[in-house]
């Protein structure tokens, strides 16, 4: 599996988590769901995502959109 691939999916877990517990917990999970909506959208325009450079540096196969 690839990093993106990797990001991808850890990114939609969270959401849904995130929405999960924002429904049956607290409306604060909300925030979670906006940050990672943020970070997804700023990585799309500066290619620049934490979780990519530690999965490089944990040695995982780099895909197109981090490399």
């Amino acid at each position: 599996m690839t990093i993106d691939r990797i990001v991808l999916a850890f990114a939609g877990s969270m959401v849904l988590l995130s929405l999960a517990l924002g429904l049956l917990v607290s409306p604060y999970w909300f925030f979670l769901t906006g940050f990672v909506g943020l970070n997804l959208l700023q990585s799309a325009f500066t290619g620049f995502c934490p979780l990519a450079i530690a999965l490089k540096k944990w040695g995982q196969t780099p895909g197109a959109a981090f490399h």
